[in-house]
């Protein structure tokens, strides 16, 4: 029986510091790396060449269509997709060498991803188990989505593996709020192209709502501080998206279908 042969996707765009860690926890599970990068200015093409990298570089267009691209330059039937702030535990690493050596009767497999954030894992707060499909055959599947949050589309049956993938997600609370600010945009440019509108109680009712669910029906609050913070950005995050929705409705913005 031959080994499952894999490669192992990255995009990336300054990241420097986050991505060897990345590539050191796929050490013995990648027969190759890809790297598109988005013309980084500091030394992330330098970390990536350390590794025996095959290193593109290509103009940032959006997560799914960057993805995209990425995928088609690997040779191996099966890819593992990583984003630079994320790495392999120990215990899925383990999992996925042992999966090397089956005959597998997927077309892809989806992780739980644990995200550290605040100085603790978090393990509630819907941010857990976060399932996401990671590791899937080339040939059958694809990455959808032209604004935010891409979403992976595979033909054939999905099965889970269980150990988790380690998210080192938001740096700070700071680097939180620059997301949430970024996201929005495009959340409220995605909402503008549908055609859909602000009404007052999306801006009334849905944060509270999102907070409650968060911090309560989720189990925020077992997750400390951290839970409380995210219940909070959480409930920001929505009333952000639909108040810019507001804004481009009254701005008239011709919103393009690649945004960078």
């Amino acid at each position: 029986m031959m080994s499952m042969e894999i490669s192992v996707v990255i995009i990336t765009y300054n990241e420097e510091k986050r991505l060897e860690p990345a590539l050191r926890s796929i050490r013995g599970i990648a027969s190759e790396i890809i790297v598109v990068d988005s013309y980084s200015t500091d030394d992330t093409v330098k970390v990536a060449k350390q590794y025996d990298s095959k290193i593109f570089k290509r103009e940032w267009t959006n997560y799914a269509d960057q993805k995209n691209f990425a995928n088609k330059k690997a040779i191996h039937p099966w890819i593992l997709s990583l984003d630079a702030d994320e790495r392999l535990s120990p215990g899925l690493r383990k999992e996925i060498l042992d999966l090397k050596q089956k005959e597998i009767q997927a077309a892809g497999f989806s992780v739980p991803r644990q995200a550290f954030y605040l100085g603790k894992w978090i393990l509630h707060s819907g941010w857990y188990p976060d399932r996401k499909i990671r590791l899937f055959k080339k040939d059958n599947a694809f990455w959808q989505g032209e604004y935010v949050h891409e979403k992976m589309v595979v033909d054939g049956p999905v099965k889970k593996l269980m150990q988790p993938l380690y998210h080192f997600t938001y740096r700070d609370i700071s680097d939180h709020l620059k997301r949430i600010n970024q996201f929005s945009s495009l959340g409220a440019k995605k909402l503008y192209a549908a055609g859909k509108k602000c009404r007052w109680y999306h801006l009334v009712f849905l944060p509270p709502q999102r907070f409650l669910k968060s911090y309560f029906l989720k189990a925020g609050i077992l997750d400390g501080f951290a839970g409380f913070v995210i219940a909070a950005l959480h409930s920001y995050a929505i009333f952000a998206r639909y108040a810019k929705l507001k804004e481009i409705w009254k701005k008239g913005e011709r919103i393009e279908p690649f945004p960078n």
